[in-house]
């Protein structure tokens, strides 16, 4: 197959594989910001020859950005992946797919979907690389029935730190394997990986929208329809409070079958509608994410989004916010911070009240807080999910008072048995993450073996204590 030639919006610019630039970057939160040395390297040989040869002290790979804080940006080297998006090849009886790394996971969906195949599970953008995918194990509105991206990928090429190139499965190399797998980035350069596609009837979702007055009925409802539903997601109204607190609109899915298309679509099942992208053209102004602009727009979400069913294509569903370009430059020049808590299923309900009872009393809370539900926790030593419930929540950085408002989420994360999401993480400490994450010592276990002298690391990996900072 041949190169792909569709891209992000916020694709690097094009360089010579044999270059470096300074480049200030960020995550998808534009907090905080890093000054890096950026390496685009396209060939085996040179990404090797920089590994074992070259001047740079430690490096970490990086996709498309999509990651929200940290996780992708290290003062001494970035290693940009994107240049790698190659597809090699794909079964289509079985929809089994190879491919580079640094291939996104939209250009993925333009070559499987006019076949019948999507992917087996996505997040809510499909701006990801492959690479990308697997070190965050991402994971999306079908969890609780499917799991999280490592479970569908059936091999992975790894180069490791001393340019040794490792074949790496759930049979081979196993553990290299699940540490790769949600390790964000710090085992290794994932060159290319075989992905095991899901059959789809369409490119559409039969959705049930309903909504709930509060946390509680929100809660009721998911724990009656997670047996019915494929795709389950809710919208949190995080400002309101006492008998409307965590008010909510859900939307649950199924995949359409053809027979429920209409006549105009039925023709072309597996097409998605064309649809014209818009872009926020420059940073707003800081307070234009203030608690009363925000309070005003969930209030007019939830009165205009009623009980009812209707057909969605896949990215009206799987990704509104991509069809605005820049999303991100609505929360101004000093970005913001993604806080996705986790908490157990026989505790969900209390943790999460408590938690927006805090948000609330704090006035801190954006539009965009999303519930889902989630299943069985992988064999990935840092693997985020297990059975219970996720709330993802966006607050703009206000300095240390956002500071402050997560450290007390992390308290309640700690007494609840939750944790936080290193995709989406921009300020967790070091105990509290391994507080966390059990399999911790583990992982770095692994990773001394794999990378003895630490040429792989991040910004985030320092700050949770992962790697030592130098």
């Amino acid at each position: 197959m041949n190169d792909s030639s569709a891209a992000s919006p916020d694709d690097p610019p094009e360089i010579s594989s044999a270059n470096a630039v300074n480049s200030t970057l960020s995550g998808w939160g534009n907090y905080p910001k890093v000054n890096c040395t950026v390496h685009f390297q396209r060939q085996v040989d040179a990404l090797r020859n920089l590994l074992v040869e070259g001047d740079v002290m430690s490096s970490i790979p990086r996709g498309l950005g999509r990651s929200y804080g940290d996780s992708s940006v290290n003062q001494d080297g970035v290693l940009v992946q994107t240049p790698r998006n190659r597809l090699l090849a794909l079964d289509e009886k079985t929809g089994c797919l190879t491919c580079e790394a640094g291939v996104s996971l939209e250009e993925v969906i333009q070559c499987v979907l006019p076949k019948g195949w999507f992917l087996p599970t996505t997040p809510g953008t499909k701006f990801v690389t492959i690479g990308g995918a697997i070190a965050a194990d991402v994971h999306g509105k079908n969890h609780h029935r499917d799991g999280t991206w490592g479970q569908h990928v059936k091999r992975l090429s790894l180069m490791v730190a001393d340019g040794t190139i490792m074949e790496c499965s759930a049979h081979q190399n196993s553990d290299v394997f699940w540490a790769t797998v949600g390790g964000m980035g710090l085992t290794g350069i994932v060159l290319e990986a075989t992905i095991q596609l899901m059959r789809v009837p369409s490119a559409y979702v039969e959705v049930t929208q309903r909504r709930a007055s509060n946390m509680f009925e929100a809660f009721d409802l998911f724990l009656e329809t997670d047996e019915q539903y494929k795709y389950s997601v809710a919208w949190i109204d995080c400002l309101s409070s006492r008998n409307k607190l965590g008010r909510s609109v859900l939307l649950s899915g199924n995949d359409a079958e053809v027979t429920s298309l209409k006549p105009k679509q039925a023709k072309s099942p597996w097409k998605l509608p064309a649809k014209r992208a818009k872009s926020v053209p420059f940073e707003f102004p800081g307070l234009a994410m203030n608690q009363l602009a925000i309070r005003a727009f969930n209030g007019l979400y939830y009165r205009k989004h009623g009980n009812r069913q209707m057909l969605m294509d896949f990215d009206s569903y799987f990704y509104p916010l991509d069809s605005i370009n820049h999303w991100n430059r609505i929360y101004g020049k000093r970005g913001f911070v993604q806080y996705q808590a986790l908490f157990p299923r026989d505790c969900s309900r209390e943790a999460m009240v408590k938690l927006l009872q805090i948000i609330s009393k704090s006035g801190q809370a954006s539009f965009l807080a999303v519930l889902k539900s989630s299943g069985p926790a992988n064999p990935g030593m840092l693997s985020y999910l297990f059975d219970g419930h996720t709330l993802a929540l966006d607050f703009p950085f206000r300095g240390e008072k956002t500071i402050r408002l997560c450290h007390q989420l992390d308290q309640i994360m700690l007494e609840f048995g939750g944790r936080v999401y290193l995709a989406k993480d921009a300020l967790i400490g070091a105990d509290t993450f391994a507080a966390m994450y059990p399999r911790l010592d583990e992982f770095k276990q692994l990773k001394h073996r794999l990378d003895p002298l630490t040429k792989f690391r991040s910004c985030q990996s320092d700050r949770v204590g992962i790697t030592e900072p130098r």
